[in-house]
């Protein structure tokens, strides 16, 4: 039996998938919004049971197409995010601060039950990135027009779909020096995926409403401690040897040049600032829905991918 409808905006990435299959195996009924059916759609499909899942193609800029869309909702959630900048329409800007503004309006007009929105932790201290501009604009934007929304702040979110873990260890696989930026001393709580999802699971089963939540998992590390960690599991030993800034921005804006950079200036300089919880913030811990995935706990379950003989390698004595 469908308890509730509800509608997902970045559905076919790492949290949208997992979200899917939470949520249709406890009777929601899922819209999720794709910008292309051919390429996610078969993806989406698997996710879910029969009956419990529609996929939708839409342009996220086509406000008619939107506003019937959340108009048959009773749950609209965001996840629709980028890392770094593409052309003239894929822009921090568009995607970080219009699109939030629309669709809360949207949400507000349509008296829809609960709007969840995915922002990022640790923005408020950043001056230099136009990304934590663009998501403090958009927070900004979702409160002045629809103030029962929630807003959730999550530290990097890791899992087996992850963009982070299996960058950083296929990088560790094959090269014998690895540069740390700003030394590795920049600090990060990462969370699990599924413990993402079992917080938005609790926030729509609590009816939870004018919240800002701060996602972060069981743990704090330095970008150092994470580095380590991968190595660990990998079974691997890299020359761990900090970068000098200019060298930095120059490797960043060499990066930036491609498609899919590693790293730009932009992500550069966002480096310098912790991705911990803020002084006074509320996090999922103070809601009582506490992260119980450990980052190395994790990538254990599946490195086997990066290290050296495979799934059934023994661990090298030290």
């Amino acid at each position: 039996m469908i308890t509730k409808k509800i509608l997902i905006f970045g559905a076919s990435g790492q949290i949208g998938r997992h979200l899917i299959r939470k949520l249709t195996k406890n009777n929601y009924k899922v819209t999720a919004v794709t910008r292309n059916t051919h390429q996610k759609g078969y993806i989406l499909k698997t996710q879910a049971p029969i009956g419990y899942l529609d996929i939708e193609q839409v342009n996220i800029f086509d406000n008619e197409r939107i506003t019937e869309l959340i108009s048959n909702t009773d749950i609209c959630i965001n996840l629709v995010g980028i890392l770094f900048e593409k052309g003239k329409i894929s822009t921090f800007n568009k995607i970080h601060t219009e699109f939030p503004d629309r669709i809360s309006k949207i949400c507000k007009q349509q008296n829809i039950d609960q709007f969840i929105h995915f922002s990022a932790l640790g923005l408020e201290k950043v001056k230099d990135s136009k990304y934590a501009l663009s998501k403090l604009n958009g927070e900004k934007k979702i409160r002045d027009n629809f103030n029962k929304a929630t807003i959730i702040k999550p530290s990097i979110v890791h899992s087996v779909d992850d963009s982070f873990t299996t960058r950083f260890l296929t990088l560790l696989k094959i090269l014998p020096v690895f540069p740390l930026y700003y030394s590795g001393r920049t600090k990060f709580s990462p969370i699990h995926v599924s413990d993402v999802v079992e917080l938005i699971f609790y926030v729509i089963s609590k009816e939870l409403l004018s919240k800002d939540i701060e996602a972060i998992g069981p743990e704090i590390l330095t970008f150092k401690e994470i580095i380590q960690k991968l190595l660990n599991c990998i079974d691997k030993k890299r020359l761990l040897i900090p970068m000098p800034l200019i060298l930095a921005k120059i490797s960043a804006t060499f990066f930036q040049l491609f498609p899919n950079p590693l790293i730009s200036i932009d992500q550069l300089n966002l480096l310098k600032y912790d991705n911990i919880k803020s002084d006074g913030g509320i996090t999922n811990f103070d809601i009582g829905c506490p992260s119980k995935i450990f980052l190395e706990e994790s990538v254990k379950s599946y490195s086997f991918s990066w290290r050296d003989g495979g799934q059934f390698s023994i661990k090298k004595d030290d």
